[in-house]
């Protein structure tokens, strides 16, 4: 491996015209290459270099790079991009497994900066989804009425799911925008709704949405009780926004959401931000199933639902940065094991609404401090020809962050 001060591996963005789009100086470089890397598509666009060692990327790629890159040897390597190679691109993937310093990048123009462009949409009036390679209903955490969503397609097919998916959320309405073949002399634009959108895309397209519909709920923590399928076992709405408030998801951080019930906690620590990741434990097979199913009709898909009873379910997990512990806190071992995965800065939170799980809470906070919190939530409800206050279940809430030993 070259040293730590050179880059190990140029990654060159290539327009949609291809190398006639190059600068001089990047296809200098690609010419001059040891080893010239990247897809079919894109080894087929350069021309010819006598002596040049050109390979495809492998597949699964990104268990197979760091093999595959040692394989190269010492000589200059290039990779080959589709305009910016950080916009959901090859050099993104490269940064992570070898390390900025090992990846220099030379982009062209994006897709996203083509798109906006074409729509004449200003880069702070939409949002960027990206779908490569990830499930449609990705796009469904972004569904908020007058929104403008540029949607990176995994390919032809994507057009058609998102219409469906907007149909099925109320959104059919919204305009459609499928722009294909960005850039290139083959540029293709379609333009109808989602209700009746049909017919055939172009491989290579984005899509443009400007979304109608009715509000689904913001992202801050308190969804409607109704957006979730549940038979009951649901964490309610202010108490979910109570336990939220004290796990307080920062990006990129991990949830476990342990006795999952509908996965409302885990949803919405997920719904925080796109980078918020988290795994919901559930002993129920149906009600695993339908956590999962919650999980896509609000737009994070990513979920990840393990179904086996705590403890023995958290073995092997990712480490967590927060817990919330909604059902079976006095199972033995399910708080220690909880416990004992809280790194330092970790937050946890535990929910109980019997005297057994109310006097295990107590004990915690009397030996590992913390918050202790009795919630109780009136609403109200009919009596006679009146309306009178009805209590729902007092719900006694252990919060506690882990400190610095």
């Amino acid at each position: 491996m070259p040293p730590t001060s050179q880059p190990f591996v140029t990654v060159v963005g290539i327009g949609a015209e291809g190398w006639s789009d190059l600068p001089d100086a990047h296809r200098a470089l690609v010419l001059e290459a040891t080893v010239l890397v990247g897809g079919r598509r894109h080894l087929d666009l350069v021309p010819p270099r006598s002596g040049q060692r050109r390979e495809v990327w492998p597949s699964p790629l990104r268990e197979a790079l760091p093999a595959f890159l040692a394989s190269l040897g010492d000589g200059t390597i290039v990779a080959l991009a589709s305009g910016d190679p950080l916009v959901s691109g090859i050099g993104s993937t490269l940064i992570d497994v070898l390390g900025a310093s090992h990846v220099r990048v030379l982009p062209a123009l994006s897709s996203v900066t083509l798109a906006r462009a074409e729509l004449r949409w200003a880069a702070e009036s939409c949002a960027v989804v990206t779908l490569v390679g990830r499930d449609s209903a990705l796009v469904l955490r972004e569904l908020a009425p007058g929104r403008r969503i540029i949607v990176l397609s995994s390919d032809e097919s994507t057009p058609g799911e998102v219409a469906g998916l907007l149909r099925e959320a109320g959104y059919g309405s919204s305009a459609m925008h499928v722009l294909g073949d960005l850039g290139s002399g083959a540029f293709l634009r379609r333009d109808g709704v989602a209700a009746t959108w049909s017919g055939e895309s172009p491989r290579l397209n984005v899509l443009g949405l400007e979304l109608v519909g009715p509000p689904r709920g913001g992202w801050v923590a308190g969804l409607p009780d109704e957006a979730f399928d549940h038979d009951g076992q649901l964490t309610k709405r202010d108490l979910r926004a109570s336990a939220l408030s004290r796990l307080a998801p920062v990006p990129g951080e991990h949830l476990w959401d342990v006795g999952a019930g509908a996965g409302s906690i885990g949803i919405e620590w997920m719904r925080a931000h796109p980078t918020c990741t988290a795994t919901a434990i559930e002993a129920n097979v149906d009600r695993a199933a339908r956590v999962a199913r919650n999980a896509a009709a609000l737009g994070v898909p990513g979920l990840v639902v393990v179904n086996g009873p705590a403890p023995e379910a958290l073995a092997g997990l990712p480490t967590p940065d927060a817990i919330f512990i909604g059902g079976g806190a006095t199972r033995p071992g399910v708080l220690d094991a909880c416990l004992a995965a809280l790194p330092v800065g970790g937050r946890i939170v535990v929910h109980g609404v019997t005297v057994e799980t109310e006097r295990l809470l107590g004990q915690a906070h009397a030996e590992h401090g913390g918050e202790l919190t009795r919630i109780a939530v009136e609403v109200s409800a009919p009596i006679g020809g009146y309306t009178g206050w009805t209590p729902l279940r007092t719900v006694t809430q252990w919060a506690f962050t882990r400190g610095a030993v």
